[in-house]
Order: structure tokens, then sequence, then C-alpha cells
């Protein structure tokens, strides 16, 4: 399923994904991946179960096909080119001269935000994980690249559980399942047009968003 998290800044979004691969614990209740508990399971595994892509991309000094390929280092060049294209990212590495060969300079200084978020997508997809999580990811694309690359997501990832973290409300609509947070708090769960209406909060982000039509 594509899982959907939104809700205000300092509402919980990044903290609820930050407790998956263990970058803090839980302090009470229980978190289970298969009915297992996470803390049974080892760390390495467990981060190696996980794609993980932060709202701000990191990349390294190199070239695009080492920075996409640092999350499979066996990577061949088919997988690297599926990976750019799922990520929406083959559009514009195809239109520099060195292609997958082109400098990154330290940082990604030398691409755009959305150039930098889509190679840091590239990099989680190439993992081939069982479980993805994009923390406001697709901050810095525009919305026919968003739309583009969420719908090659659901097309070429199956398999996996995904979880987007967003405050877009455009990015999230179409999601399987939605969970509102405020406060810390789940406030709603379910699909857009049920959160419409059933909460509040749900509609008040969606109205503040989208004129009424588009809602």
């Amino acid at each position: 399923e594509v899982i959907a998290i939104i809700g205000s800044t300092g509402s919980g979004k990044s903290t609820v994904v930050n407790l998956l691969p263990r970058f803090f614990d839980i302090t009470c209740g229980k978190l289970t991946i298969d009915q297992i508990s996470i803390k049974d399971i080892p760390l390495n595994r467990l981060r190696s179960l996980i794609g993980f892509v932060p709202q701000q991309a990191s990349l390294f000094s190199g070239t695009i096909r080492s920075n996409i390929a640092y999350g499979a280092t066996n990577a061949t060049d088919e997988q690297i080119q599926r990976a750019a294209r799922i990520a929406q990212a083959e559009e514009f590495i195809e239109t520099l001269e060195d292609r997958y060969e082109a400098l990154v300079e330290q940082s990604g200084n030398n691409f755009s935000g959305g150039q930098k978020q889509r190679l840091s997508i590239a990099r989680a997809i190439i993992r081939e994980p069982r479980i993805f999580i994009f923390d406001d990811s697709f901050s810095a694309l525009d919305f026919k690249t968003d739309l583009a690359l969420r719908k090659a997501l659901k097309e070429e990832i199956k398999d996996s559980t995904v979880f987007i973290v967003a405050q877009r409300i455009g990015t999230i609509m179409d999601a399987d399942k939605i969970i509102v947070l405020q406060e810390g708090k789940m406030v709603g769960y379910g699909k857009h047009k049920e959160l419409l209406e059933s909460c509040d909060v749900y509609k008040e982000i969606a109205l503040s968003q989208l004129d009424e039509e588009e809602v």
C-alpha cells in the first residue's frame, strides 16, 4: 500500500517515520514489521529493508552513476537507468553532455533542488527495499513531475510498502490510506474523500491549498 502522512509543521510527521529505521526508539507501545518487533530485528537488517529519502537530498562528489549506485554497489547500467527513469531523473540526465558520467559537486551544488531530490530517490529505488519512506522528498518537484513520479512508483514498486510524508494535498490525495496528524496525535485516517467528510483538520488543509472544485 501507499500510506501518506500529512499535517502542519510540527505535527509529528517526521518523528513517526524516523521511528521505523530506529533513528530513535519508541518509548511506549509496540512497532512491528510482519508482526516482529523492530527491536528484535538486527539494526543492519532492519535498515536494509528500508529505502529512506529525507527532505534534504544528500549527494556526494563523484558522478551521477556513482551517486545512484551508492545504494547498490554491484548495480548494472540497466538497473541504474531504471531507477533514474522511475525517479523522473532520466529526462534531465539525458540532456547532460556526459549523461551518467556527469560530475556531481560536493552536496550536489551544481544541480537544482528538484534534480537532487530525484537523484536521491533513484538511489533508494535501486536498492529495491521492502519499505520506502519519502519524508517530504517531493517538495522541490513541480506538480507535473510529482504526479509522474507517484504514478511510476505505483506501477513499478507494487511489492513494497510506501510511506509518503507531505504537506501538499496534491501529493497524497490518491494514496491508499492517509494519516492526518495534529500536535503529535492522529486525528484522521482513511482515503481522501472519506477524510474530507470526517476530518475537519484534513478538510481545512485541503481548502487552504486547493479551490473547492479541485477538492
